[in-house]
């Protein structure tokens, strides 16, 4: 099947089998190797992105289902070679260990801060609850999601992303896993 998606403010049209999943459309076809492919069984999150502006884990989606659809990756948050605030604050609160999870943990975190731009510690772990760390107890992931909202308020620096925009260039693996 024939699908058109803009991944990361790039258009692409391609042939998928109507049985891929979009993890693996981004990683094979794309090369969008930020999104991890953790479980395949929609368990871990690893491999969160946003599909029109709300966090999916692609690898219960297929790539016909985005048809038409806009997707931001791991890989297009950052800005003009800067990363984007949560994943600075991710970085500066050592909230990775060994970093498979982190692209799925800050693009959730993104969607939650989208609805929520001053969670507290219970709204950042119901949050991101369905994306799951095994490195970590998630005490600096929840103070990087923290800091990252402080950082976003208005004028406090550049704007979270905003649900159905795609942001841009850089490459920077994030941060997915689960808050318990």
């Amino acid at each position: 099947m024939r699908i058109t998606v803009t991944v990361d403010g790039t258009r692409y049209t391609d042939e998928v089998e109507p049985r891929t999943l979009l993890v693996h459309y981004l990683r094979n076809q794309l090369g969008k190797v930020g999104t991890v492919v953790g479980c395949d069984t929609s368990n871990c999150g690893a491999c969160t992105v946003h599909l029109n502006g709300q966090s999916v884990k692609s690898c219960s989606v297929l790539a016909v289902q985005a048809d038409s659809g806009e997707i931001t990756t791991i890989e297009g948050i950052a800005r003009d070679g800067e990363l984007h605030p949560v994943q600075k604050a991710f970085e500066e609160h050592h909230a990775l260990q060994c970093g498979f999870c982190t692209p799925g943990m800050i693009m959730q975190s993104l969607d939650l801060l989208s609805e929520n731009p001053d969670p507290d510690e219970q709204a950042v772990r119901e949050g991101l609850e369905g994306n799951l760390c095994r490195c970590t107890g998630y005490q600096n992931i929840v103070r990087a999601v923290q800091d990252a909202a402080e950082h976003m308020r208005p004028g406090a620096g550049p704007e979270i992303e905003q649900a159905g925009e795609t942001t841009g260039t850089a490459a920077a693996q994030g941060m997915g896993g689960g808050v318990q």
